[in-house]
């Protein structure tokens, strides 16, 4: 049987850059914060959200960033968001395969079933995971030990597709197999930390990787 394959969502089947970082300045910009430019806050998507504002505003401001980003993303945010070229074409090629589909993104699962909605994505899936609006399983290495758990699979038998570091350590933490998506917002540098050495430079290189 072909391995399970579980997807990653933020820069991985969808670019969520212009509403990730549209909140995080609106957030800042309500706290009374300097604000970065867009492009100087890439690297916020992919980690916990309020890991990230720790580091952008401060322990004590963070959860009040995380109420104000998520006041603007949960009405405009997650709608300012597109579906990487080929991904429809490359979910439906692996589940023709015989692969078993799953989405475990660290993003709320709330938003995370609405964004797949929209998209005409979520049918793909027999499992859609993330995190609480409590912060529970925001951690990505968490959150798949969740998710094997409920879908009783081993994840020495299946496979991790994410763009970003947390991706590869959670797939490493739980002993799963990792493609990198090195057309979202990671690197090389992130995979090869943990030893991973696969990963596509376009969506419709998984479908050889894979």
């Amino acid at each position: 049987m072909n391995k399970p394959i579980f997807f990653d969502l933020d820069g991985t089947l969808t670019d969520p850059q212009e509403g990730i970082t549209r909140c995080i300045q609106f957030a800042m910009q309500r706290l009374q914060c300097p604000i970065p430019q867009q492009q100087q806050l890439t690297w916020c998507i992919g980690p916990p959200l309020r890991q990230s504002f720790v580091e952008l505003v401060g322990e004590e401001l963070a959860d009040q960033a995380v109420d104000l980003y998520r006041q603007r993303f949960a009405t405009t945010g997650w709608y300012e968001n597109k579906v990487y070229a080929g991904i429809p074409w490359l979910l439906q090629q692996l589940r023709t395969r015989g692969h078993r589909l799953y989405l475990a993104s660290s993003k709320p699962r709330v938003f995370v079933e609405r964004i797949l909605e929209h998209f005409e994505l979520a049918s793909n899936f027999s499992g859609i995971y993330g995190s609480e609006l409590d912060g529970h399983l925001q951690d990505k290495s968490e959150l798949l030990c969740h998710a094997l758990l409920q879908e009783q699979i081993s994840g020495s038998d299946s496979v991790m597709v994410g763009d970003r570091y947390h991706d590869a350590q959670g797939a490493a933490d739980n002993e799963m197999a990792f493609v990198g998506a090195l057309y979202g917002f990671g690197s090389t540098e992130e995979f090869r930390r943990l030893g991973f050495m696969r990963w596509a430079q376009q969506p419709e290189d998984l479908l050889t990787l894979l």
